[in-house]
């Protein structure tokens, strides 16, 4: 309801101004050439009066970004890597232990608390934590934050996801250290570690691939970092990219990640794009038995709320073998 009583308002300022247009337009006719020369001061005044009697754009922007902003939150899965179970009512708060082959890492508080949070970052810092891998104090940020899918996400999409953070209630909660074993523990290394194996670039579409794939591919690579999880790493913690989503046995917390790339899975190869939608809405797979694991949460938390569109993109790049090209 609030969105039409917007958009009829939206539509009421244009109204009115084509009909300003009109009317004055048959001033043309007159031979006083004063009218002439005050129309447009009287159209800018006009226009302004509109714009302050009807402040709709702005508002409706801003609501817009807020709810992609949201969407792009649930996207990448935030609320189950950022969130303590066993205190949810803080929200993204952090203190979340991530175990893995190198040490623990523990999730940062991306509430818009200025103290322990991300509140007071500029936009451009947000993009450049987002994108670089880089704080706003200059420092490197460890691969478990998943900036290396991250920089393949678009201005808009980052942009709106601040917007929805900042719109959350502030927590002040400090946020432990990370328990990393030696040379790991290391965050100067994380430069040279970028030369090696991280690449910022923004997503590219396929061209000669349809609208379908291209969106399931950006979702998966960028915003979803289904990557992240489900590819194998090297010694040194860098993605094997000609393993890309083909599975691993050192995942998060110790876990084994099936393959979810049909040309290096068996059992994944079998599914049809409808079992792979109704696996992310409801973790129920094709043989009857349900996912499990760290899987569960983002089930939960992530693909379970994304619009059937979304899913049946994801199904569709997932199902081409050029999935394993990205």
């Amino acid at each position: 309801m609030y969105g039409m009583m917007k958009l009829s308002a939206g539509n009421f300022v244009n109204s009115a101004l084509q009909e300003f247009t009109r009317i004055f337009s048959r001033i043309k006719t007159m031979r006083d050439g004063n009218c002439l020369k005050v129309m447009p001061l009287l159209q800018s005044i006009f226009s302004a009066l509109l714009i302050v009697l009807f402040p709709v754009s702005a508002n409706s922007a801003e609501t817009a970004s807020l709810k992609q902003g949201e969407y792009i939150y649930t996207m990448g899965g935030c609320e189950s890597c950022h969130t303590d179970n066993t205190n949810k009512q803080l929200g993204p708060a952090g203190g979340v232990a991530l175990e893995t082959p190198f040490g623990t890492f523990i999730t940062p508080n991306i509430t818009p608390d200025s103290e322990t949070g991300i509140g007071g970052w500029s936009d451009q810092q947000f993009l450049d934590a987002m994108r670089k891998g880089v704080s706003p104090d200059g420092e490197h940020y460890f691969p478990s934050f998943p900036y290396t899918s991250y920089t393949k996400m678009t201005d808009q999409d980052l942009l709106d996801l601040k917007a929805y953070l900042y719109s959350l209630k502030p927590v002040n909660r400090v946020t432990e250290a990370h328990d990393l074993s030696f040379p790991f523990n290391q965050r100067w290394l994380m430069g040279i570690w970028k030369r090696l194996f991280f690449e910022r670039a923004p997503f590219q579409p396929v061209s000669s691939n349809t609208e379908t794939w291209n969106r399931g591919a950006y979702i998966v690579n960028g915003p979803g970092h289904c990557a992240e999880c489900h590819t194998p790493r090297n010694v040194f913690g860098g993605l094997k990219q000609d393993e890309l989503l083909a599975g691993t046995p050192d995942g998060p917390d110790g876990e084994s990640v099936p393959s979810i790339n049909p040309q290096k899975g068996e059992s994944f190869k079998k599914w049809t794009g409808d079992e792979i939608v109704f696996a992310l809405q409801t973790g129920m797979l094709p043989d009857g038995d349900f996912i499990g694991g760290s899987m569960g949460p983002v089930v939960e938390n992530c693909t379970s709320k994304l619009t059937d569109n979304d899913l049946l993109a994801i199904a569709e790049y997932l199902k081409s073998p050029e999935s394993s090209k990205q």
